[in-house]
Parts: C-alpha cells; sequence; structure tokens
C-alpha cells in the first residue's frame, strides 16, 4: 500500500436516495477497515471539510456536486458510479476492491478539470444553462465576448460548457466533444431559431455576458443540472479559479471513456 495514505484520512460522500448506495457504503467502509484505514463518511448534503480524498458513491450528480464542494479545499475525488451513464466516476460496485487496491497502490493520476464561475459566485463543472423566463417560447439572447457584442441567439437557450461538459448536454445539443486537457468553453444555442447559428469554442480566459431583451426582465439560469437561480437582465460568466480534482484510474483515459461509455467510432452491428 502506498505510505502516502497511511496517515491520511479518506471521506466518503454517498447519496442514500441512489439504489444501492447503503450497500456500496457498507462494502467501502467494510474494506476501509480491513486496511486499518482512517475515514469519515457524509451524505451528500452534509460535507464537511477535513480530508485528504473522497470516496464518492452515486452517479454523475453526486459526483459534480461533491467536486464542486471540495475543489476549494483542493482535495480529490473519485466516483464510484450507481447512476446509469457514469461519465465522470472510475468504478462500479463490481470492482470497488480492485479499484480501491489500486487507489492505496498509486495506480491513479489527479487531474485538474476547469470550472466555470457567474458573477454572483455559482461554480459549475460542467456548465451553465440558461434559458428564458418562460418555458413555452424562445427567448433572445445578446452574446457578449470580453466586453464586445458577438450576436444575437433567438432560441430555447444557451449552454456555456467546459470540457468536461462537453459530454454531457452540450453534446446532446449538438456540441463539440472537447478534450478535457483544453482551456476553453464552449456556447452552444438550444434549438436555434435560425439556420445560421452553431456553436462557439472560445479561450477560457475570455468573460462571456450574456443578456436578455429590455421587455424581458429576467432569465432562468442551472448549474451542471443542479443550482437553479433567477437572473435580472444578465448574467457574467468565466473561468474558476478554483479547480476540481478528479481522481482517475490510470487505465480510463478520457478517449477509452468516450469510446465505452458513449460508443464513439463504434461501426454500426452487421457492418464489416
Amino acid at each position: 500500500m502506498n505510505n502516502f495514505f497511511s496517515n491520511k484520512k479518506f471521506g466518503i460522500v454517498y447519496n442514500p436516495i441512489v439504489k444501492n448506495s447503503s450497500e456500496v457504503l457498507f462494502a467501502l467502509e467494510t474494506l476501509l477497515n480491513s486496511k486499518n484505514l482512517s475515514y469519515e463518511k457524509f451524505t451528500i448534503d452534509s460535507m464537511r471539510a477535513g480530508v485528504d480524498f473522497v470516496f464518492v458513491i452515486g452517479g454523475d450528480g453526486t459526483l459534480l456536486k461533491t467536486a464542486r464542494f471540495y475543489s476549494k479545499e483542493f482535495t480529490p475525488v473519485f466516483g464510484i458510479n450507481l447512476g446509469r451513464l457514469g461519465f465522470l466516476s472510475q468504478s462500479n460496485e463490481c470492482d470497488l476492491a480492485k479499484s480501491i487496491d489500486k487507489i492505496l497502490n498509486n495506480k491513479y493520476k489527479i487531474e485538474d478539470r476547469m470550472m466555470l464561475v457567474s458573477n454572483d459566485g455559482v461554480l459549475a463543472l460542467n456548465d451553465f444553462v440558461i434559458k428564458g423566463a418562460s418555458a413555452s417560447r424562445t427567448s433572445r439572447f445578446y452574446l457578449s465576448i470580453d466586453g464586445k457584442f458577438v450576436c444575437d441567439y433567438l432560441a430555447d437557450g444557451l449552454i456555456v460548457s467546459t470540457p468536461t461538459g462537453s459530454t454531457a448536454y452540450g453534446l446532446s445539443a449538438g456540441g463539440p466533444v472537447l478534450s478535457p486537457s483544453l482551456n476553453a468553453i464552449s456556447i452552444i444555442p438550444i434549438c436555434p431559431h435560425t439556420l445560421t447559428a452553431r456553436p462557439l469554442v472560445i479561450p477560457s480566459s475570455e468573460k462571456i455576458t450574456i443578456s436578455t431583451c429590455d421587455t424581458c426582465t429576467s432569465f432562468i439560469v442551472v448549474a451542471d443540472g443542479q443550482d437553479s437561480f433567477n437572473v435580472n437582465s444578465k448574467i457574467e460568466i468565466e473561468k474558476s479559479k478554483f479547480s476540481a480534482k478528479l481522481a482517475l484510474l490510470d487505465d480510463n483515459e478520457f478517449y477509452s471513456v468516450i469510446r465505452n461509455k458513449l460508443h464513439w467510432g463504434v461501426a454500426p452491428i452487421g457492418v464489416q
């Protein structure tokens, strides 16, 4: 076992409403106890600082919330997937013992993943989704970058995404897949009412401002599909000074993940 962990404390964050979370929590505790390792456990709504490495039991949503919280503590997080796709997670219930051994034997790496922050201080690891206050109609959004007007969109909304989030809602809306090592931000219109609106990829050093027309008093912003808030007239989004620290197993690099979980580049069945 890596001596680094002998004097460290693990954290376990679990989502009690996710199916099988109690069983996986018990199995993980049993493994850590068998190796005489110190740990503390929290529900997703009771996380606290003071641990050195965090195991996250749940789906991608649980991992996103945990990663945002511990980014300010510079603490790495490791996902154990109990959800559907589990794109950010590195292990599952069946491979738990094997994955823990890899962690303890230093067969993993820590990736810093870029995050976004709004002018209200809200963090997003995947994306911000901006929509009009009325869900029954399209809205007009004005986009400026570094104080310079770019264009306006008549659309259901806009997605402002990190490279990590490019395989989430942005992908479904026709946005590009970006390698997580890139320092870039993608801006993707949702169902634009025009044939000329296309996704835009910009450097992460640039600040994005999105505003509405004079007759629209507010719009809705959702961070990582979880934190929803109303914004009056405009929102500013830029790269955060904090980054999420994801613990990744050595054999789970980005391109194998999109190939295995998204079936990227796999020929249809029957095609030779």
